[in-house]
């Protein structure tokens, strides 16, 4: 029996998350969305005017990051800041139609990086795939892995 390589393991896991990264930054860039982009327009398609700092931390990022990113999805038309009817220095964010539109193009870009990603896996490879990689994130965040949580994100 081979000897299993120490590290091999979060290589490969370092490894597929950067070529997904690539691979679908490529589909992206054909809409004209950089790296990234795609998550706060995502998250605002889910939940459209969120403020900055609610944006930041449901994508795991710092404001600073987000604030750049915004500025340039509004120069090319996608986002709209508008101010906070309770505090004028509150600014929330929200898709335009222009964006809207566009959300569409994101979705297919990623439905299709995870074909490419999961071709010649079987839908219970795919399953047990999602809920290790589940049990991952539940790891590196010290949060609590649900095992049910982890199948129903498998379903989808």
């Amino acid at each position: 029996m081979a000897k299993h390589n120490k590290g091999a393991t979060m290589s490969r896991l370092h490894s597929a998350a950067r070529l997904s990264r690539t691979a679908l930054a490529a589909r992206l860039l054909a809409h004209g969305f950089y790296a990234g982009q795609d998550q706060i327009m995502i998250a605002l398609n889910q939940d459209d005017g969120q403020t900055p700092g609610q944006l930041a931390s449901r994508l795991g990022v710092r404001p600073p990051t987000i604030t750049k990113t915004i500025n340039r999805l509004q120069a090319q038309g996608f986002l709209d800041k508008k101010a906070s009817d309770q505090d004028a220095r509150q600014a929330h964010i929200f898709l335009t139609e222009s964006g809207r539109e566009t959300i569409k193009a994101i979705e297919k870009s990623l439905r299709k990086t995870e074909k490419q990603a999961l071709k010649g896996l079987d839908k219970k490879d795919q399953k047990a795939l999602s809920k290790l990689l589940a049990r991952i994130e539940a790891n590196l965040s010290d949060a609590e892995f649900d095992e049910a949580d982890a199948e129903d994100d498998s379903d989808d």
